[in-house]
Parts: C-alpha cells; sequence; structure tokens
C-alpha cells in the first residue's frame, strides 16, 4: 500500500503549472509532451481528468471541467 498525502498548497501550485503550459501550448500534443518533461502526464479516469506523476501516475489534482483536452 502506497499512502499520498494531498497538499492543497502543492495541488494549487501544480494546477497552475499546468494551466499555465496548456495556455503556451500551441497544441494537445505539445502540451502533453511539456508536461512529460515535467514528469507529468493528463490521465482521464472514471472520477475525472487528471494530473498525473510520471512513471508511477500518482493522481495529483484534477483539472476543471472547462479545461480545454
Amino acid at each position: 500500500m502506497v499512502y499520498v498525502h494531498s497538499d492543497p498548497n502543492v495541488q494549487a501550485g501544480v494546477l497552475a503549472f499546468v494551466m499555465g503550459e496548456r495556455r503556451r501550448a500551441t497544441s494537445l500534443t505539445a502540451w502533453q509532451d511539456a508536461l512529460k518533461n515535467h514528469g507529468y502526464a493528463v490521465q482521464k479516469t472514471d472520477k475525472g481528468t487528471y494530473v498525473t506523476t510520471l512513471p508511477h501516475g500518482v493522481e495529483v489534482c484534477r483539472l476543471p471541467e472547462d479545461a480545454v483536452l
């Protein structure tokens, strides 16, 4: 079992970073590549769309519904 602590400050910082990268990206692929270079990925799950860590896939924060994917 893996214990994962959710820190709201970390989640807010990661979400701000991810959405900033999205605004700068020229395409969805460019955005995903930029996130990958920083150790993150975007994954759709039954619970919604989440920013996850690479390579382990630990959910960091949920993307807002209005995020462009």
